[in-house]
């Protein structure tokens, strides 16, 4: 469940990126990981793939991913996708979503979206924040209107890139284990991001 975790607090760090962008001279709050996380859901039933819902450009993560991807990127077969844990936060006006993978029972990495519907966060905002909050992060070209590859304590690697969809702020990363490098990653966030 270390990936679940680490997709739950990649959320709280994005919960607070709306200091980014107020103006206010508070964007060191960015690096501050929220209290309000929501604990992983484990009662989802995997699932190959999910239909997209909701309203224009807001398609569910498992729709923008395959799970046969995700498979192809880290050699594996029979890989299963499955919703995972939501966020809101009214603050920041980020709703985050996010997708499990799994393979012979155990999660290999999540891919996890989030629009900023109330919040004119510019993506280069994004980008600037988490590399604030993520001193180890490398830019990475290509993916979305910025993008970034770190690695972090909890033995997970993340890659997230920033863009927007019909005018609206969107961060879509996928975190999986530490071996997992930005090679792997880069495809799987860029099919993404694309879908979106």
């Amino acid at each position: 469940m270390r990936i679940s975790r680490a997709i739950v607090l990649f959320a709280a760090v994005i919960a607070t990126l709306s200091a980014c962008s107020s103006g206010d001279g508070k964007s060191d709050n960015a690096a501050k990981p929220s209290s309000q996380a929501p604990a992983p859901s484990s009662s989802a039933a995997p699932s190959s793939s999910a239909a997209p819902t909701g309203g224009a450009g807001s398609k569910e993560p498992c729709a923008l991913l395959p799970a046969e991807a995700v498979g192809k990127a880290v050699s594996l077969q029979g890989v299963t996708s499955a919703p995972g844990p939501v966020q809101d936060n009214a603050a920041n006006g980020g709703k985050a979503k996010s997708c499990v993978y799994s393979a012979a029972g155990k999660q290999i990495g999540a891919l996890a979206v989030t629009r900023f519907e109330k919040n004119p966060i510019k993506p280069a905002e994004m980008v600037a924040a988490l590399k604030k909050a993520k001193p180890n992060a490398k830019d990475v070209a290509g993916v979305g209107e910025g993008a970034i590859y770190y690695t972090d304590e909890n033995k997970t690697a993340t890659l997230a890139a920033a863009e927007l969809v019909n005018n609206v702020p969107v961060l879509v990363n996928y975190t999986g284990p530490v071996k997992m490098t930005q090679e792997m990653m880069a495809p799987l966030v860029k099919t993404a991001v694309d879908a979106n």
